[in-house]
């Protein structure tokens, strides 16, 4: 059955790269023509073999991973929302390096099988030379964004995927990854994939600013737009340049705003392309770098601006920004600044702390906190998602190898994330996921302050240990999926971390998110649509509110949003019902009657309802268990 389709699919690419164009079809597309033509002439490949991906050895995957370390960290948040805002279901989000192999898969666990089917391994090459046309191979030949769609693969293997892809640059133009979305459902067509395509290439947007935003930290740097409302937003353009003025890197909208080619550009001063002097300009920064003002170009555009950096009218190299002081977290709730001051005072007292909370309810932001607010404040944070690094990776990134311990091995060896977290602080998030025989090389190293690599000999560290998880520990250490005496040696001080609906210091929270999210950009909340946010019940907790915010902020047109830009979710939750509720109903009981007014609107279908939410199924349905919901009990 599968030969007989694959020679279909074959003959059917060979009819078009001979020239005898087919009036639909994929071939009708000239770009998928192309890249047949190129699989065949150039790389010699054949339509009809069916051979799995190469996959690159355990110690090249991880000197890959090593390599774009800091991007893998910026995109690792970026791909949990993008999968939450695709509904999950059916969807594996991938992030590739520069030459096509998968260093990142975020999907659904039960999914996981499906899509390791299809090829998509970590390791996995996904060029165009090893598996020819497809989102992935081909994103990175066409420097584009673009969509594979099922027989426009040139391997006939691949035509049951489909594949939206975009790439990510560095801030010097250069590829530096590649961001796709796929998926391996029948139904899915190609017009269906706008949408796909869209989140995807705001995603890529996203993970691009960022990077450049803490790659030329230490620099001069000047965002700006056409309009004042868009500076801020993933559209901008921005200029990194240092003390001296001189350009140090522009990304593709500052050449676009400035009409520029990139050729040439490095080195040159500032004052080459806008009216004003150095110091005039450099007399306009700001820490923060919120509010935009006026700028002309030398050929007389104009343009909004605002400058990262300390102002003062004397040219100079930026200073390394100190880390704020509890950045990025919001405490105004009484009883979590309460378990904030404990859990300072035993952390610098070398007391394990264990941060139970949801999902998305900001257990790594208050981690961070904890660090920030200690001694440690100028060492090193180092975080490990022990749920999103397959378990074949783990040992390798939390403690390194010697090299040539093991095929593939770099020579020099890698450091494991306990050496790099030497003298500060190691946040091991859903530990509760941990393998059981890694928790027991984690415990030697809590008890013996050593480390020992893969293939070498023990080394001394001196790190603290925050851990958090959405687990109940207690309830896995019973089932004998998770060490007792680990449990008790991580867990010197549990604080559980209160649920978004819970907090009384929503509002606050509401405002410092919205100025994060807006990135520059003013952004108000008229009253009703501010009060719609403040009743919602947020079963994805922060992570989720960040994302609506960041959503709104990125669609706010006037600078307003009312209660008509709200996510349908938002405005179909009935939140009057909560308030009029006053004492009758607790928050939990807005909660429950949220999930059920999803699970209604959506016929009790489970993904749709998931999708509907904006949450995973395995989200969803650790909130039917937690409130008794089952359908029998409310028909």
């Amino acid at each position: 059955m599968h030969n007989d389709q694959f020679s279909r699919h074959a003959q059917q690419v060979l009819t078009v790269t001979r020239g005898q164009d087919l009036a639909q079809g994929p071939g009708s597309d000239p770009s998928i023509a192309r890249s047949w033509l190129r699989c065949l002439e150039d790389y010699h490949l054949d339509p009809a073999l069916s051979i799995a991906p190469t996959v690159l050895e355990h110690g090249r995957l991880l000197e890959s991973r090593e390599r774009l370390q800091q991007v893998l960290h910026i995109a690792g948040s970026e791909m949990n929302s993008l999968h939450q805002q695709l509904s999950g279901a059916g969807h594996a989000v991938l992030l590739t390096d520069a030459r096509g192999v998968i260093l990142n898969c975020v999907t659904a666990p039960s999914e996981r099988k499906v899509f390791e089917r299809a090829g998509l391994w970590l390791g996995a090459d996904w060029s165009e030379a090893c598996e020819g046309t497809n989102g992935i191979g081909t994103c990175l030949v066409e420097r584009q964004s673009l969509t594979i769609h099922r027989d426009e693969h040139f391997r006939g293997r691949h035509t049951g995927l489909t594949c939206s892809a975009s790439p990510v640059f560095d801030p010097h133009g250069e590829l530096l990854a590649v961001l796709d979305v796929s998926s391996a459902r029948e139904a899915v067509s190609r017009q269906s994939q706008f949408h796909t395509m869209a989140l995807v290439n705001l995603s890529a947007k996203m993970i691009e600013s960022c990077y450049f935003l803490r790659h030329f930290e230490n620099h001069w740097l000047l965002r700006f737009h056409l309009q004042a409302e868009s500076v801020g937003l993933f559209s901008e353009g921005l200029l990194a340049f240092d003390g001296e003025g001189r350009l140090c890197a522009l990304n593709q909208s500052a050449l676009n705003l400035l009409g520029q080619i990139r050729s040439g550009l490095l080195g040159q001063p500032v004052e080459a392309f806008f009216d004003c002097s150095l110091d005039q300009l450099l007399g306009r920064a700001s820490a923060n770098a919120t509010a935009s003002w006026p700028l002309r170009t030398r050929d007389g555009r104009h343009l909004f601006a605002a400058l990262r950096g300390k102002a003062h009218g004397v040219p100079a190299p930026l200073p390394k920004p100190e880390a704020p002081h509890l950045a990025g977290i919001c405490l105004g709730d009484p009883a979590l600044q309460n378990d904030f001051r404990k859990a300072v005072k035993v952390f610098e007292r070398d007391v394990p702390l264990l941060i139970n909370g949801e999902t998305g309810s900001g257990k790594e932001a208050f981690a961070k906190a904890v660090h920030q607010a200690s001694q440690r404040a100028d060492k090193a944070f180092i975080a490990l998602n022990c749920g999103a690094i397959p378990e074949s990776l783990i040992e390798s990134e939390l403690f390194g190898y010697r090299g040539g311990s093991f095929t593939g091995a770099r020579k020099e060896g890698m450091q494991g994330k306990l050496q790099q977290a030497d003298g500060g602080t190691l946040f091991l998030d859903e530990i509760g996921d941990m393998p059981l025989a890694l928790q027991t090389r984690l415990l030697r190293v809590l008890e013996d302050r050593m480390v020992v690599p893969i293939g070498g000999e023990p080394q001394a560290v001196n790190v603290r240990i925050i851990s958090a998880t959405h687990r109940n520990l207690q309830a896995r250490v019973q089932d004998g999926d998770f060490r007792e005496d680990l449990y008790y040696r991580l867990n010197g001080l549990e604080v559980a971390l209160p649920p978004l609906r819970e907090r009384s210091d929503k509002e606050q929270l509401l405002d410092l998110l919205l100025l994060q999210e807006a990135g520059g950009q003013t952004v108000v909340l008229d009253g009703a649509a501010r009060q719609a946010l403040l009743a919602f019940a947020w079963p994805g907790n922060v992570r989720q509110l960040r994302t609506v915010l960041r959503t709104l902020a990125a669609l706010c047109e006037d600078g307003k949003v009312r209660v008509a830009d709200l996510p349908m979710i938002i405005r179909q939750a009935q939140p009057e019902r909560v308030i009029e509720a006053g004492t009758t109903f607790a928050l939990g009981d807005a909660e429950r009657l949220t999930l059920l007014n999803a699970l209604e609107r959506q016929y009790w279908h489970m993904t749709h309802t998931a999708t509907y939410l904006g949450i995973s199924r395995n989200t969803l349905y650790r909130k039917l268990r937690k409130y008794g919901i089952a359908r029998s009990s409310v028909t």
